[in-house]
């Protein structure tokens, strides 16, 4: 027996959904409802690269203790001004933290929280910074920054936030996304392909 067709949204948006993006659309928008046993996914090189900026502001602080002892110009203002600039490095080096559940992303800064529900999206976009950002957007009015690498490098959050958006989309709060997130799609199929390349001596 075929699975019923989802109802066409209230407000008359017709769900919009191409290319690569479309290409993983679910069957039918009740069917992928958020669950509670579903985990929460994390990023899992958020550790690895906390403890790169750690050591970055450490080999700097060390680094300019030792030049400045050598010197002998070393002294209290100039160890608390060396500490201070290790400290800046850290915090401007230090990733978010990226976690989803069904239905939630979060973005966690060392002094600041942000959380989108997924599964309500109004538009998904691109930042335009100097940093490429994904900036996520709720029907609520919340927003999200998130760097399309922690995507790229975890495929079980990227599948998580595409599974939520295509809710957003069958149920017709996403009315401005579709091309963001079909070239994201693109770019994470590219780079795991060549990733598998890699691994299999093929480049």
């Amino acid at each position: 027996m075929e699975p019923p067709e989802p109802s066409s949204p209230p407000d008359g948006h017709t769900p919009v959904a191409h290319g690569a993006y479309a290409a993983h659309a679910m069957p039918a928008a009740h069917n992928a409802q958020p669950t509670h046993h579903v985990h929460e996914v994390h990023d899992d090189e958020w550790a690895g690269e906390t403890r790169a900026a750690a050591g970055c502001a450490a080999l700097l602080l060390a680094l300019s203790l030792t030049i400045d002892a050598g010197t002998g110009s070393l002294n209290t203002a100039r160890v608390v001004l060396w500490i201070g600039l290790a400290a800046l490095l850290f915090v401007i080096l230090m990733p978010s933290r990226v976690s989803a559940a069904p239905g939630v992303l979060t973005v966690r800064g060392l002094w600041t929280r942000h959380t989108v529900r997924t599964d309500r999206l109004r538009s998904v976009r691109w930042s335009n910074g100097v940093s490429q950002r994904l900036v996520l957007r709720d029907t609520e009015d919340n927003r999200a920054e998130i760097d399309p690498r922690v995507l790229i490098a975890n495929p079980a959050l990227w599948h998580r936030v595409a599974a939520d958006a295509r809710i957003s989309s069958a149920q017709g709060t996403l009315l401005c996304g579709a091309t963001a997130l079909d070239q994201l799609s693109r770019r994470i199929d590219r780079e795991t392909a060549q990733t598998v390349f890699k691994v299999s001596g093929l480049r």
